[in-house]
């Protein structure tokens, strides 16, 4: 199992701030004879009678510094865990959260929103606020 992220708690008390029930910790995937490690996965109940939306998010720092090269292995990673996430759990939606720091300095280049929103769920979190600031599907 891989290290936890420099804001995995972070994001954690982020979902449970906005009613998000924590399922797993971390939601493992099975790829045939490969186990894989997702950061999160949660459960939201929408109402009684229908059922909940789930998610798993796998969340980065891009603490380094080439974040060019944070978003090669983010965006790697994202791709088996999405593909794994389709055979195990079709119903559940994977997310990639990212700080909102990096989001303002990195994610908002037009390239890199092209290369996103091609690709996959992105969820934008709050260090400071302990939130989350946006949700991009």
């Amino acid at each position: 199992m891989s290290a936890k992220d420099a804001f995995h708690a972070v994001v954690k008390t982020a979902f449970e701030k906005e009613g998000w029930l924590i399922t797993h910790d971390p939601y493992t995937l099975q790829a045939g004879t490969l186990e894989l490690y997702v950061d999160l996965g949660a459960e939201k109940v929408i109402a009684a009678e229908k059922q909940g939306q789930k998610i798993a998010v796998e969340i980065k720092s891009f603490l380094s510094p080439s974040k060019i090269t944070e978003l090669y292995a983010a965006l790697g990673q994202f791709i088996i865990y999405r593909i794994a996430l389709q055979k195990q759990e079709a119903n559940r939606t994977l997310y990639l959260a990212v700080t909102s720091t990096v989001y303002n300095e990195f994610f908002i280049l037009p390239f890199i929103q092209s290369v996103i929103q091609s690709n996959q769920c992105l969820l934008i979190y709050n260090i400071e606020q302990e939130a989350i600031d946006q949700w991009q599907s």
